[in-house]
């Protein structure tokens, strides 16, 4: 009976450890930069086990605008593990986006005012990508992803580490 209890648990230890999937990156990052407004400025870093570094800056939490805020200390630096479902939403989107092709600068700069965004990939294989976006009106499909990792910023469970 031992042994037998102890081929099962080798059995459903090795069939959890077998349904983890690999990741097609090494490193997600998305930086969020300045406007002349309250656009939340920050940057959250990803790796493939989903920990995750949030590095909030200015107007993550605030609800009004105020010019003094940039006079106030940054935010604060945050860690945390992606929910499982929303790291595979995330991949899925820049799967979607087929980043490697993509151009590396998007937007017009004959507007002063608007926030750039910035989209680091780092890929399995050792490649990496970056798109630069000023005005973050890249792509519908990136906008998407700007939109995702806005709202990673609230939706999930952040410890606030500096």
């Amino acid at each position: 009976m031992k042994y037998l209890l102890a081929i099962f648990t080798s059995i459903l230890l090795f069939s959890c450890a077998s349904q983890k999937t690999e990741s097609n990156y090494s490193q997600i990052e998305y930086e969020a930069g300045a406007c002349f407004g309250s656009c939340p400025m920050f940057k959250i870093t990803i790796n493939p086990d989903r920990t995750a570094v949030f590095e909030a800056e200015h107007f993550n939490f605030s609800k009004g605008f105020s010019k003094s805020d940039f006079d106030k200390p940054r935010e604060g630096t945050f860690k945390g593990t992606i929910k499982e479902e929303d790291y595979k939403k995330l991949t899925a989107l820049i799967d979607g986006l087929n980043i490697k092709s993509m151009n590396d600068k998007y937007g017009e700069r004959n507007v002063s005012d608007m926030a750039t965004s910035y989209l680091r990939i780092k890929f399995a294989d050792g490649s990496s990508k970056e798109v630069e976006d000023y005005g973050k009106k890249g792509s519908e499909k990136l906008v998407e992803v700007y939109k995702f990792f806005e709202d990673l910023r609230t939706n999930q469970d952040w410890k606030k580490v500096q």
